[in-house]
Parts: structure tokens; C-alpha cells; sequence
């Protein structure tokens, strides 16, 4: 049995390995903001969560699987619930069956315990297919609930439970065995019993066996630990099998919980965004071969999650764009909505929704983030040294179709110097298919690729008001040469000078 609610073909491999620099990108996007409100406190669902968000589908048409498979369950979230709820309680109830020595009768006695339990699990399962499966469209759940119904049928049960009765031999056990070397038993085969146990009336009319026996005294223990040997050796085959048998419906049972962990955690966070008010949609993913960027009221959900109040949204059209710099007054709104735009991706293409009115995007091959650092006791060489030692480690694993977003990268030097390494990366990294978002303050460098006036390339700026006043929009707009230095200093000392001329706050520095 195969649930087959992740992929088409196979099931989902969560030991899998994350992609190189999984760590960096949950750091700078704050990624566990997200994973926390996806798992409500539970740890295997905070596992799972990270583990699928992280590990990005490329296919479009394995992303749109997913998005068939999610619309169900935001359409049925009791019912997906309820089965996760069975698939836990069938892992956990198993854990408890005792069992700890490996001889063939504690294996066996034990595997008949487990299917049993098991048995009563899939009756509950396929009720639950019955009452509410034909609700269900996407082509996932279609699929896992016809083979409920069909596979694990009337008869199947029938047949199941004839064996686990004859499994607990109360009439003895029957085997055959073939006298080998030195005169001892080999060839070991368990046979179906001959007759079933007679009423005590029958039994004193009844014929008597055709058959050789003997019985072992009751104080005989030598003869009953050699009779419980033979017994051991009729039955270990059979035991064997059944333990596998056991293992592997105890295996759906733990891929079903894996499995629907991730759209329970997605239930989770939706009903906390509804809750707030905020908007989700379902993200239109493209073919990766177009180069294609657009949303509209696209917000940092992990910022949201941590506010009391609404986020501010924002819209964007980066159609046919190779490199997007983002510039603009601090604390105006640029590293959120970088993180706004990493987050939407990851969330794409998993198969989630996105924090957005509208969201569509070329698929892309892999995402990276280069974050500014604040210096700190770890750092064995300078700033703009890690700066470059990080900058090289994700040069070993980036490559086409990917996207790397930037967040003031190389400031920790002077203008000039930050201004001509952040455009020789940026020019090596567009040159080799790589999407680049680049907020940064260095007016130098974003005028410098103002100057090319390349259609590849979109300028976006921070809205702030003539008063200062930041509306945490991010428009379209070139570079301006100032940071509003008048901002800070009536930030931290409560006036500024209005005749004073505004000046690029770095030359100031």
C-alpha cells in the first residue's frame, strides 16, 4: 500500500539531504517563524515542515500535484485531520505491544498482536474513505482513496482474519518436518490444521485418530523444553513473514503520517492567516525555461506571524528580469520584502500557497541568500573577508536558474571598493543565468547599473513621504543619491535642520 500524497510515483524520502547553505537561508529569511506557526508545537511536525519547504520541487507539474492535493484538504480539513490522527494513533498504539525476545514464538505472538491492531485501523481508515472519499478531487487523494475501498475490501478483511485466528494455533500447531543429517529434523513447513477443536459431546462419539502420538509427562521438563524447541522450529518461517507483513503496514501507516504532517502544518498555518485577515493564494508556477515575476499584495508572512497587526503588501512585475537592485530610505521596507520574495518562492514550490493577493514565478532551480553579518566573536578574519569566503561557497553550488537574493552585501568596506566587488559578482552571476534581488545603500553601484539602461534589469525604491514618514511600500523607482541622513539624526536626537542639504549618509560616515 502506497499513499502517494507528495509525489505521483514514490513516496517522500524525508532522510533526503537538503540542499548546501538549507542553514544560511533559514537564518536569513527567519524561516522557523514559519516552521513554529506551521507546527503549533509539535516537533514532528516542525521536522517535516522544514524538511519539505526546504527541499524545493523544479517540476511545475509536481508543484500543481500538491496544490490539487492541498486545495482538498483546505476544503476537508476535518477529514485529513482525523487521518493523520489515525495514522499517529496506529504508530503509537503499535509501540506499546510487548515484545522483546527475538525467539520465533515472542516474534510471532507479537506480529499477531500488531495485525490485529492493524486491522481494526484499516477498518476505521476505509470507513473513512467510504463516508467522505467521494468529496475529494485531486487526483492524489482520488487515487489513495480508491485503493482503500478496492484493495482493502470485504474479502481481503475475511481472509485476514481467518489467518490471524489460525496464526494463534488454540488447536495446536501442525508441521512437517524431513529427517536430515545425524537423524535430526530439516525442512520445517507449517501445515493447516486437520480438524477444529470438538465440543467435549462429539469428542466421546467421535471415531479415534488414525494416527501415531504420545503424550509428555506434565513433570517431564526436558521433554517439554524439546517439544517447545520443535515447535519454535515450525513456526519461525511463518513467524518471520508475518513480522514483515507487519513492518510493512506499520510503514504506510508511518508514511501516511509523514505525508499528510505537511498539509496538516499547512492547515495550521492558513487558519492562522485567516484568522489575522490576511490573504493566500494559489501561486501559478511556469516552466523554468521563461523568466517570468509577478505578484500583487505579496507580504513577509514571517513578519506577520510576529506582529499583532496587518503587514503592508506590495506588488511587482519583474517579467523578462535578470537582476532587480533595491534601493531607498533605511528601515523603509527593503529587507522585508526580500525576505517577502525568498519566502514566496520556497512556499511555491512545495507545493503551499503563497502571502500574496497574486503570485506567479518561473520555477527556478535552487535559492540562496547573501546577508550582511554583524561582526562577532566567531569571526576569525575580517567583515568583508567572510563576506567573500560566503559569497565563494555559494559560487561552488548556485548555477543556472537559480536565484540568489542579496541584502547589503559588501558594505563592510568603503563605497568604491563595495560599489566594484558587488558589480563584478552581480555581472559574473546574471552572465550565468542567475536571478539577482540586491537591496543595497551603496548609491554607486545601483547607479552604475542605472547607467546600462538594460531592459534585464528593474529598479525598485522604497516609498518615503516628503515629511519622511515611511509607508513600507516598495515602488519602482532608480537610485537616488542619498540615504536621508535627516531621518536618523531627528530619529536619535528628535529635530533636524530642514535647510540643511541631504547628503549621501555613507560620505557622512
Amino acid at each position: 500500500m502506497k499513499a502517494f500524497l507528495m509525489y505521483r510515483d514514490r513516496d517522500f524520502n524525508v532522510q533526503a539531504d537538503l540542499q548546501p547553505g538549507a542553514s544560511t537561508l533559514v537564518q536569513d529569511l527567519e524561516l522557523n517563524t514559519l516552521f513554529e506557526a506551521m507546527a503549533r508545537g509539535d516537533k514532528f511536525l516542525f521536522d517535516v515542515a522544514k524538511k519539505v519547504v526546504l527541499s524545493s520541487l523544479t517540476d511545475s507539474n509536481a508543484i500543481a500535484y500538491r496544490q490539487q492535493i492541498l486545495g482538498d484538504c483546505l476544503q476537508h480539513a476535518d477529514t485529513v485531520r482525523e487521518i493523520y490522527e489515525l495514522a499517529v494513533e496506529a504508530i503509537q498504539r503499535e509501540k506499546k505491544i510487548w515484545g522483546y525476545m527475538k525467539s520465533p514464538n515472542s516474534i510471532l505472538w507479537r506480529a499477531v498482536e500488531a495485525l490485529e491492531l492493524f486491522v481494526s485501523m484499516i477498518k476505521r481508515l476505509r470507513q473513512i474513505a467510504e463516508e467522505h472519499g467521494g468529496q475529494f478531487r485531486s487526483e492524489g487523494f482520488v487515487r489513495f482513496f480508491a485503493m482503500v475501498t478496492q484493495e482493502l475490501d470485504d474479502e481481503y478483511f475475511h481472509v485476514l482474519q481467518e489467518h490471524l485466528s489460525q496464526l494463534k494455533f488454540q488447536n495446536g500447531v501442525l508441521f512437517s518436518a524431513q529427517l536430515g543429517k545425524g537423524v535430526k529434523g530439516t525442512h520445517y513447513v507449517l501445515r493447516r490444521p486437520l480438524y477444529e477443536r470438538q465440543s467435549w459431546i462429539k469428542s466421546i462419539f467421535s471415531k479415534g485418530k488414525s494416527a501415531y502420538s504420545f503424550e509428555i509427562d506434565g513433570r517431564d521438563e526436558s521433554g517439554h523444553q524439546a517439544l517447545s524447541e520443535l515447535r519454535e522450529k515450525g513456526i519461525n518461517v511463518v513467524a518471520n513473514v508475518l513480522a514483515q507483513s507487519t513492518d510493512h503496514i506499520l510503514s504506510f501507516f508511518t508514511m501516511l503520517q509523514t505525508e499528510l504532517a505537511f498539509y496538516v502544518s499547512c492547515l495550521n498555518l492558513h487558519e492562522q492567516l485567516v484568522r489575522k485577515g490576511e490573504p493566500t493564494c494559489v501561486p501559478v508556477p511556469l516552466a523554468s525555461d521563461r523568466l517570468a515575476l509577478s505578484a500583487e499584495g505579496l507580504y513577509d508572512v514571517c513578519l506577520m506571524l510576529r506582529l499583532d497587526t496587518r503587514v503592508v503588501g506590495n506588488d511587482l512585475a519583474a517579467d523578462n528580469k535578470r537582476l532587480v537592485i533595491i534601493t531607498g530610505a533605511n528601515q523603509g521596507g527593503k529587507s522585508t520584502f526580500l525576505r517577502s520574495v525568498g519566502l514566496s518562492y520556497l512556499m511555491m514550490q512545495c507545493g503551499m500557497f503563497v502571502a500574496a493577493d497574486q503570485f506567479s514565478a518561473s520555477v527556478c532551480t535552487g535559492v540562496f541568500t547573501h546577508y550582511k553579518r554583524e561582526e562577532d566573536a566567531t569571526m576569525k578574519s575580517g567583515k568583508l573577508d567572510e563576506e567573500l569566503s560566503r559569497i565563494s561557497i555559494i559560487a561552488d553550488h548556485i548555477g543556472s536558474g537559480c536565484i540568489l537574493l542579496c541584502n547589503e552585501s559588501f558594505s563592510s568596506t568603503n563605497e568604491r571598493e563595495g560599489s566594484e566587488i558587488g558589480r563584478q559578482v552581480i555581472q559574473a552571476l546574471v552572465e550565468a543565468g542567475i536571478k539577482v534581488f540586491y537591496v543595497t545603500h551603496i548609491f554607486e553601484l545601483a547607479q552604475a547599473f542605472c547607467r546600462e539602461k538594460t531592459d534585464a534589469t528593474l529598479f525598485l525604491r522604497a516609498e518615503r513621504q516628503i515629511d519622511g514618514q515611511r509607508t513600507f511600500r516598495v515602488v519602482e523607482g532608480g537610485p537616488l543619491p542619498t540615504s536621508y541622513g535627516q531621518d536618523l539624526y531627528k530619529q536619535i536626537f528628535g529635530t533636524a535642520d530642514q535647510t540643511a542639504p541631504v547628503e549621501s549618509l555613507e560620505t557622512r560616515l
